[in-house]
């Protein structure tokens, strides 16, 4: 059965060389453009599966992270249709969802009414994601306080603590310390037995071998390869290999005289 399916997905930007061009280009009332488009994403045609964990791979600027943004329902696509089967959580970029004046605790209880879950049941919950999280007495101090390691461990331990049925991961396992990555990874494994979908942003190609059930290779916001991770790795490698060597080519390049 399909947790996620995404059906001709595009996300486009509108590119301002200066914040000026904004504002003329409404005083044009948008009949003279000031802007360049950039496309995020174009023509994406994925469907996830139940139970399955996916990683999302390719060069910085691929895509991957706009993709889990609108998937979460953060960011809205430009183009195309999108179906969700199930109750999302996200961990996305660093802190985001986060009030930062407000304290952990406040956070986790926040968070979760956002989800659509009442606040008694989180504050049965709260002590589950105390424990997880391992803050300490941090947690009923304002998250501007925290260290990014602090901040993943409490965004990780709401997300995988209010029993999502899909749950997405945008990089954020590599700024804890070894430790909490192999708590988090054990969780999903966990999660994995549970039957839950998950959606993983990562460069760690041992993560993806270790951890998921298939890859999607992403570059210049197109899909290249979905399938086995031992053929998508291979081509995520050799894509990664091709552009090193081109940035050598131009770093070691002489000078024109």
């Amino acid at each position: 059965m399909t947790a996620v399916a995404l059906r001709q997905i595009a996300k486009r930007y509108d590119i301002y060389q200066r914040p000026i061009d904004r504002l003329k280009e409404l005083m044009w009332r948008n009949r003279k453009s000031y802007h360049r488009e950039f496309w995020a994403l174009r023509d994406i045609d994925l469907e996830f599966e139940r139970g399955l964990t996916t990683a999302l791979i390719g060069p910085n600027g691929s895509g991957k992270s706009t993709m889990l943004q609108i998937i979460a329902g953060v960011v809205q696509p430009t183009l195309g249709q999108m179906h969700i089967a199930g109750r999302v959580t996200a961990i996305l970029e660093l802190g985001a969802g986060f009030q930062s004046d407000y304290t952990g605790r406040e956070n986790v209880i926040l968070n979760g009414m956002i989800l659509g879950i009442g606040k008694d049941e989180m504050l049965e919950r709260l002590d589950e994601i105390a424990d997880f999280a391992d803050i300490g007495d941090f947690f009923d101090q304002p998250v501007k306080t925290y260290s990014s390691g602090m901040v993943v461990r409490l965004a990780f331990a709401t997300a995988i603590t209010v029993d999502p049925d899909i749950l997405l991961v945008d990089e954020a396992l590599a700024v804890g310390d070894v430790a909490f990555q192999v708590k988090c990874f054990d969780k999903i494994d966990a999660l994995q037995k549970a039957g839950k979908t998950i959606i993983l942003v990562t460069h760690s190609m041992d993560a993806v071998k270790s951890h998921c059930h298939q890859a999607v290779l992403l570059n210049g916001g197109k899909v290249m390869a979905k399938g086995k991770q031992d053929k998508v790795v291979p081509m995520y490698l050799d894509l990664m290999e091709r552009a090193d060597a081109v940035a050598a080519k131009v770093f070691t390049a002489p000078a024109a005289v």
